[in-house]
């Protein structure tokens, strides 16, 4: 079993001292243990998360004994990523308990590497329950059983550890296939240049001024002006 020592956490010293110094504070509860803060080592701490995850029995040695827990909850700095604080919760190791296991998906699927399909994951945990010391650390999912486009993996056909019984529905849909969409480009039809010219060509006429007289009549007008002009002096 994983263990992690812990000491009991004076409360008088600083968050930003406790991290600087490599430690975490971390509380444990449930169990009938009375909430107590403690202080555990990042390191220690970061490498047992890893392995265990928050599905598998852990121990938090104190000086007063070794406590039952499970990881319930981590707080993480969002910048750097560090836990800055961990919830332990207490469990009696022989009374049965039910938690979410994530999912690993192994294997290669025919379906997916010929091309015909994408793999759909529907879900990515389960709910289980067993005794403390039989919960893994994570169940494996094979999809090499999805060969064709009518394949599912259904929650029934996870095998689960000696012990360990499962609580999600056995019909679910763990993982699928779904048949690939080619996208169609979109064609983009380039405009008629020639009606255009036509359609302004019309308005025109239709103003009851032809085109080439138009022109003809912009022309005469500044000769026109000027003969007044002359015919005035």
């Amino acid at each position: 079993m994983f263990v992690i020592k812990a000491s009991k956490r004076d409360l008088d010293t600083k968050l930003g001292v406790l991290r600087k110094s490599g430690k975490i504070p971390a509380v444990f509860y449930g169990a009938g243990q009375d909430t107590t803060s403690i202080v555990i080592s990042n390191i220690e701490f970061k490498k047992v998360w890893r392995e265990a995850g928050e599905s598998s029995a852990v121990k938090v040695a104190t000086s007063d004994g070794d406590i039952d827990v499970l990881i319930h909850e981590v707080q993480v700095d969002p910048v750097t990523d560090e836990p800055i604080h961990v919830d332990f919760l207490a469990i009696d190791m022989k009374k049965k308990i039910k938690v979410k296991v994530p999912l690993v998906f192994e294997g290669i699927s025919n379906a997916v590497k010929t091309g015909i399909g994408n793999l759909v994951k529907v879900l990515h945990e389960i709910e289980i329950e067993a005794l403390p010391a039989h919960l893994p650390h994570n169940l494996s999912v094979d999809i090499s059983k999805l060969e064709t486009l009518d394949n599912n993996i259904l929650v029934s056909d996870i095998k689960l550890p000696s012990g360990v019984v499962a609580i999600t529905s056995a019909g679910d849909v763990v993982a699928s296939v779904v048949a690939q969409v080619e996208e169609k480009e979109e064609v983009v039809v380039a405009p008629d240049l020639t009606a255009i010219e036509v359609e302004k060509k019309g308005k025109k006429e239709e103003e009851g001024v032809p085109a080439a007289d138009a022109v003809t009549v912009a022309a005469k007008e500044p000769a026109h002006a000027g003969g007044e002009k002359a015919e005035k002096k």
